[in-house]
């Protein structure tokens, strides 16, 4: 499972299978995510959790952006606005 905040609190957590998969529900926040196994759904509410909360949507750091091959100074969208998810 991803690592996150959740880990330090006391979220309480329902998690059921249903048809071929998993389904996992954070009581705090309604957030419900799936997955094909028990670890993709904890791990899919993980992220979404944090997606709800505001934890992702950053701007990656020099030094991800050359990891994942891209040049920091390549890394520009012009004179276009950035894509919503990017914002």
């Amino acid at each position: 499972m991803a690592s996150s905040t959740r880990d330090a609190r006391d979220d309480e957590i329902r998690l059921w299978r249903e048809d071929d998969g998993w389904v996992a529900r954070d009581v705090d926040t309604g957030v419900t995510t799936q997955g094909q196994s028990r670890e993709d759904a904890l791990s899919n509410l993980d992220e979404a959790v944090a997606l709800h909360e505001g934890e992702i949507g950053r701007e990656p750091t020099d030094e991800e952006l050359r990891e994942a091959g891209i040049a920091p100074a390549d890394n520009t969208t012009g004179d276009e606005e950035p894509p919503d998810v990017l914002r």
